[in-house]
């Protein structure tokens, strides 16, 4: 909370309670003059532990309290999917936990475009200018990932697109719809270009942020442990960056070099198990340095207050007030854009391991599970040849349909492959982590250098 009135008061030496006739001045009475005080005052604000109750009155406060509850549903929803999967072992059920995900990507994206839209309404500040010039920074560079050969980045793109165009084609064919393809290659990609584009824009601000809350935290605590865990916190976005360059990272992990010989340690699969592990702990340390980095933005009232004894003049108490107030009106703002980059995060990488067909087991070189490819003049014909002879006309209407039906959503299910998902969300992972990497060491170098200059 703000200081009152009295108290800076009482702090800069004023009575209190003049009578109306001491303030007259030329024949009228001066009581709109807005009180002042010395910049220099001594003024030492005072902590306060924040309780739910405290923020209920705050900016976004219902979106964050949402937000979190949903994906906290959702995480749990996912766990028991896991679980029933693992010891169930079903064929054939739509895995529930992937409509929850797409769900709470969804409520990030939606708060993530409020929170931008906020910006944009802004005449003052350049925000809205920051924006589109990030924006259209980041298309160029989407441009240029996905030119990038899969020797280098080995997302899967190129093959799941080559599959998902096959099926597509072989779909239709069995439909009895003649096309040249669902969609081009370049189409394709301009609009994944176009959706990192937006994603950029996005999570501008929330690197931004990072970057100053990083600064603050560590210049807040002097214990080294906490330090590194900060340091580490801040790089965990490029370490996910690199767990895709494939010179840098996988070459070396799998088959590192030993002598003038090179031992495969690990295969395929593993080494995928590994790095959606890594990524799930760099997310559960993100959100356990969440108090620090919040800690270390409220801390920006006293460090306003710190800087404003260093000048000379006066400063009015309504000016004060609103400079230490300010910070915890837009406490709520702060933690949104920490915590839902780490949300998108998170559910990227689930929806990655469940349609992308990975495990979460780390398994021998000769316990590999097997994984086959389903054919899709099997889906489409296997279909009528196990349907059985019915009995009567209806029924045979009613189980052609079902056959028909059937057909379908197995093509549908060839056309979809977890190859094309593997790509796709393996890309969007790799993308909103090197997203947050760029704002925040953007944010670093302004923070660093050029307000400090």
């Amino acid at each position: 909370y703000h200081p009152t009135e009295d108290e800076l008061r009482s702090l800069a030496g004023k009575q209190k309670g003049q009578k109306r006739k001491d303030r007259k001045y030329n024949g009228h009475i001066d009581n709109n003059k807005p009180l002042t005080v010395p910049k220099d005052i001594d003024l030492q604000l005072e902590t306060k532990c924040i309780t739910e109750v405290d923020t209920l009155a705050l900016h976004y406060f219902p979106e964050f309290q949402w937000l979190v509850d949903f994906t906290v549903a959702a995480t749990v929803v996912y766990l028991i999917t896991e679980l029933y999967y693992s010891v169930a072992q079903p064929s054939g059920e739509m895995n529930i936990s992937v409509v929850w995900c797409l769900l709470v990507l969804a409520f990030v994206i939606k708060t993530l475009f409020s929170l931008t839209a906020h910006y944009f309404k802004l005449e003052e500040g350049g925000e809205r200018s920051l924006c589109i010039t990030f924006a259209f920074f980041f298309f160029v560079k989407a441009m240029a990932i996905l030119i990038v050969t899969e020797n280098y980045l080995e997302f899967g793109l190129e093959t799941g697109f080559a599959n998902f165009s096959d099926s597509a084609l072989q779909f239709l064919e069995h439909q009895g719809l003649e096309s040249q393809g669902p969609i081009s290659k370049l189409t394709f990609k301009l609009i994944l270009a176009l959706l990192c584009s937006l994603i950029g824009a996005f999570l501008t601000f929330p690197g931004l942020r990072l970057a100053q809350m990083h600064l603050d935290a560590l210049n807040l605590t002097t214990a080294k442990f906490t330090q590194t865990l900060l340091h580490i916190n801040f790089l965990s976005p490029l370490i996910m960056v690199l767990l895709w360059v494939k010179p840098i990272t996988k070459d070396y992990i799998m088959n590192p070099t030993l002598g003038k010989e090179s031992v495969p340690l690990m295969t395929e699969q593993t080494y995928d198990t590994l790095r959606l592990w890594a990524i799930i702990l760099l997310c559960v340390l993100r959100l356990a340095m969440m108090r620090q980095h919040l800690q270390a933005y409220l801390n920006l009232a006293q460090k306003g207050v710190d800087q404003m004894k260093k000048e000379a003049g006066r400063i009015s108490t309504v000016e004060l007030q609103k400079m230490v107030a300010r910070v915890f009106y837009y406490l709520c703002v702060i933690a949104l854009q920490y915590v839902a980059p780490l949300v998108m995060l998170l559910h990227t990488t689930l929806l990655l391991k469940t349609l992308g067909g990975h495990s979460w087991v780390v398994y021998p070189q000769e316990d590999l599970p097997c994984t086959q490819e389903m054919d899709l003049d099997a889906a489409l014909g296997a279909a009528p040849n196990a349907a059985p002879t019915p009995a009567s006309v209806v029924e045979t209407g009613a189980r052609a349909s079902v056959v028909q039906l059937s057909v379908a959503l197995g093509g549908l299910q060839t056309v979809f492959s977890p190859s094309l998902f593997r790509g796709l969300f393996s890309f969007f992972t790799w993308w909103i982590a090197a997203c947050l990497f760029s704002t925040s060491l953007f944010g670093l170098f302004y923070h660093q250098y050029l307000m400090a200059a």
